[in-house]
Order: structure tokens, then sequence, then C-alpha cells
């Protein structure tokens, strides 16, 4: 059976229409390429509805969901806190992991507060909301991190090495 995962980007200026987001089609083809069964990027305004989809992708049953927007510092970008309210526990790693291959590029990568948690049997990331970080994240996002992390939220085994 195929991970199935969704991207969903919290763009106040892309939700009104103002232009057209370019993060969320690069995820979704890298998600693709990595093995997972992605729908088109659900693209809602940040704060209160970002908590709400993604309620709905864990209510679906999705593995995977990644936010991308919303993880910087004004007043609006409120994706970490609604992030927060969802999950019921975090896993830093992968969001420092996701942080560490943009600062390898740009010091600027170090202003995402963007987290990472799990919520039921969903791994949810958040990512800042440029097309670089796009394509840095998914350099983190390999099919064995992904398939590792989503076989031990469903208490699978650990692999030994030899």
């Amino acid at each position: 059976m195929k991970l199935r995962a969704r991207v969903i980007v919290a763009s106040n200026r892309a939700a009104s229409g103002v232009y057209e987001d370019a993060s969320g089609p690069i995820l979704v083809d890298g998600l693709r390429e990595a093995g997972l069964e992605v729908e088109a990027p659900v693209v809602v305004h940040d704060g209160a509805p970002v908590e709400s989809a993604l309620h709905r992708a864990v209510g679906d049953g999705l593995d995977l969901v990644v936010t991308s927007g919303g993880t910087g510092l004004t007043s609006t970008d409120l994706t970490p806190e609604m992030t927060s309210r969802v999950v019921e526990f975090e896993v830093p790693g992968i969001a420092e992991a996701v942080r560490a291959a943009g600062l390898a590029k740009t010091p600027l990568a170090a202003l995402s507060r963007g987290i990472c948690g799990v919520k039921n049997r969903t791994l949810i990331l958040n990512l800042a909301g440029s097309t670089g970080a796009a394509k840095d994240a998914l350099t983190v996002l390999t099919p064995d991190l992904i398939e590792h992390a989503i076989s031990q939220m469903h208490d699978g085994d650990h692999e030994r090495s030899r």
C-alpha cells in the first residue's frame, strides 16, 4: 500500500489570489518522486484555517502532512502555533535537519520556526514558504526517512545493523 501525503500551503496572499504559490507544486512533485501518493496542494490562509486543514488531514488518515509557509516572524506567521495545537508530541530532529539543509545555502533559514510532530499516526512537518525551502526539505525527506518514521509511528521495529 502506497503511503499517502498532503501538502498544505499557508499563504494569505496565495489564498486570496494575489499570486500563485510556487512551493506547493515542488513539494508535491518531490513527494511523488519519493513514492508517496499526493494530490494537488491545499492552499489556505494562515492561522485557524491551517489548524482546520491539519485536523482534516489527520482525520483522513494520511501518513505525512507537509506545510509550506507561515513559519516566519511576522504577526501573521502562525503555522507553528497552529501545528502545536494539533500534534501530540514533537519530532525536533526532522525540523532541525530541514533548517540545517537550508542553512548550508542561506543564513535566512535560521528564521524558520517550523516544527515537526505526530498526531495519531500522521507525521506533520512545517516548512518555510520559499521554493528554496521546499527543495532543501526534499533532500531531508528521503524515502528511507519517511518510511522509517511511518513504520515507527505504527510501532514497527528498528532495523538492526550488522
